[in-house]
């Protein structure tokens, strides 16, 4: 896995601006690739690619980049893997410098053209391919928003990179915040794909390629899994639950193994949960010998996993490592996360998450992990119950559902509390009152999609929060229409595979992972692996209370089902709390008056009734906050 990047001056530029150039960005995203440092330029034509290199296949200079294919026509900076390189390299049939992955991609597009190279690879990457006989700039993303890219044309250039700092090194490139996505950033607690932060900068989308030349560019998607997903669920039949479970069986494993190719020490993060535990169940019957997993707890038993991912690791016979961590530990990583993320990210996971990379980090190089079984397989409680309610609810009166959820209304939150201290405190939830008031937010929503927004939001709106700003469309906007014709379940999850899953979950997961220069591969996410989940029906995914049913019964063939069976914790911090406690002080300076009034963003009075809410302990507004602290830190840091 590596950093990459490259600007293109269409009129051409010295030699020596553009070595300074490309160094400047590639130096910027140096810990993406601490074993190498390469740069190719060609001042005539007037671009540079350039490359940090973390060394996992071919450890010799033959994996150096970036690298010219054998005729010299296309030249490739690269961010990936192929996981089936040898039958790419099979079907090339021709002698090879080395045996790293990227010469084997860079001879395919030289071969075959860009489309057909890609319809060919099987993989996570990113990369920038310029042919040098059509001068014509190839960005190209993986199916499914593994890894990222971020590309600005203006001034007559064009600069692009894995992360959004290195840009901001090249001279003379505007980043003016976009107000916009900001708003759609206080909603999603991430800004969604294509939008960044700035104005002048976009993301490409998972499975798009953007063809540039000197003129002009061009967009499409060359896997749209929209259009795969209908067309599977349009034509999918019931096959035996059996044979699902033993097809499933064969295609995760096989993903698994070929995840596992690597020329350095490999392991995988391990949670005790389905999802990871799925994947190092496989990983053991790959039966290439012992596998490290790593897992880190929290002294607060509310977070703590790692008890469950022990006793996983016992019974698979891993070699574990487990690290059980203070609050204050956890903390220290606060002050690092506008640097790690580089743009407004606000899932509280980012914590956990980069401190079980540094974990796996401090004994391999690249872990595996079961991120995205959630999203394939049904996981979430949202799907079924936004189904369950709507199909409840669409049968009474509009003007019905929106008294009934005034009415809820009427009562406050904290009136709510009261009342559920009559519930035994072992049953009762906690913030009740904020619960009640969520649902009502339910009930008179006007269908399901509207449900899944209300659901997901940080803030319901940034109306009052950044009066006068008009949100960005999110993934919802731009999705949704997509989306229709499919059962209720089946939209909502993929609404979440092509939105919630790349620009949180798989971002999250990348920053926290690249900061600390490991490589996480995602078997689950497999394109072959997703493509048959959409071709089972949806009772065959969730039914009788169960998420996940051909995950949870792979899973039971190498695992007992009392090590897993237990109600999903996810992989969160006790962020409320820690904005009462220790975090209070350094939330306050963020949130300080005179630095609101010289943003000019946020209304001071609006966002002070949610803190002395929170404070109080009336109203749990963990995540609103956490959104707008996270921007602050951000601001602060690169303003």
């Amino acid at each position: 896995m590596c950093g990459i990047g490259g600007i293109w001056h269409f009129g051409g530029t010295a030699e020596a601006q553009l070595s300074a150039d490309v160094r400047a960005l590639t130096d910027a995203i140096a810990y993406r690739g601490p074993d190498g440092d390469g740069h190719w330029v060609d001042a005539q034509i007037g671009i540079a690619l350039g490359h940090r290199r973390l060394a996992i296949i071919d450890l010799s200079a033959a994996g150096f980049q970036p690298m010219s294919s054998a005729n010299e026509r296309v030249v490739i900076t690269y961010n990936g893997e192929l996981y089936n390189a040898a039958e790419m390299a099979a079907e090339l049939a021709m002698p090879f410098r080395g045996h790293s992955d990227t010469e084997i991609l860079v001879e395919a597009i030289a071969r075959y053209g860009i489309d057909a190279a890609l319809r060919r690879t099987n993989g996570l990457f990113a990369f920038a391919a310029f042919d040098r006989s059509t001068r014509t700039l190839h960005l190209a993303r993986d199916r499914l928003g593994i890894k990222p890219l971020y590309y600005s044309r203006q001034n007559g250039r064009i600069g692009f990179a894995s992360e959004l700092k290195a840009l901001r090194a090249i001279p003379g490139f505007r980043f003016t915040l976009d107000p916009s996505a900001v708003a759609a950033y206080l909603r999603h607690g991430c800004v969604p794909a294509p939008r960044t932060i700035y104005r002048e900068v976009a993301k490409l989308l998972p499975g798009e390629r953007i063809e540039v030349t000197a003129h002009e560019m061009r967009n499409e998607l060359y896997w749209d899994l929209a259009s795969i997903a209908k067309s599977r669920q349009a034509t999918m039949t019931q096959h035996d639950f059996d044979d699902v479970v033993d097809e499933l069986d064969q295609l995760l494993g096989d993903a698994v193994k070929r995840q596992m190719i690597s020329d350095v020490p490999l392991g995988a993060f391990l949670s005790g949960g389905i999802d990871s535990s799925a994947v190092v169940a496989l990983m053991r019957a790959a039966g290439n010998g012992s596998v490290k997993t790593f897992s880190i707890g929290f002294r607060e038993k509310a977070f703590n996993e790692a008890d469950h991912a022990r006793a996983v690791a016992r019974h698979l016979g891993t070699e574990h490592t487990e690290l059980i961590l203070s609050a204050a530990e956890a903390q220290a990583v606060i002050p690092k996360l506008p640097a790690i993320y580089d743009e407004p990210f606000a899932d509280s996971s980012q914590i956990p998450t980069y401190l079980v990379s540094q974990l796996a980090r401090s004994k391999v190089t690249v872990a595996l992990s079961g991120d995205g079984g959630d999203e394939v397989f049904g996981g979430y409680v949202r799907y079924r119950g936004i189904a369950g309610l709507w199909n409840t609810l669409r049968h009474v009166p509009s003007g019905a559902r929106h008294f009934g959820a005034s009415a809820i209304r009427w009562l406050s939150p904290e009136g709510y509390d009261v009342l559920g201290r009559a519930v035994p405190r072992g049953l009762r939830p906690t913030h009740f009152g904020d619960k009640i008031h969520k649902a009502a937010g339910l009930l008179d929503a006007d269908g399901p999609i509207e449900m899944y927004r209300r659901l997901i939001s940080q803030w319901a709106s940034s109306d009052r929060l950044m009066p006068g700003t008009i949100e960005a469309s999110g993934w919802l906007d731009r999705l949704a229409p997509g989306t229709e014709g499919l059962e209720t379940s089946a939209r909502l999850r993929l609404l979440d595979m092509m939105g919630y899953l790349p620009d949180d979950i798989l971002t999250k997961v990348d920053r926290a992972a690249m900061a600390v220069s490991l490589e996480v591969r995602v078997p689950l996410l497999d394109h072959r692996v997703v493509e048959y989940a959409w071709g089972l029906p949806p009772g065959q995914l969730i039914a009788n209370g169960k998420t996940k049913r051909p995950l949870r019964a792979v899973l039971s063939r190498y695992v007992p089902d009392a090590l897993f069976e237990r109600p999903k914790m996810g992989f969160g911090v006790p962020i409320g709390e820690w904005l009462r406690g220790p975090l209070r002080g350094w939330a306050e300076d963020l949130m300080a008056p005179d630095l609101l009034a010289q943003q000019g963003l946020f209304d001071p009075l609006v966002l002070r009734q949610r803190w002395d809410e929170h404070l109080s302990g009336r109203r749990n507004w963990q995540h609103a906050l956490w959104t707008v602290l996270q921007f602050q830190a951000w601001w602060q840091t690169y303003r």
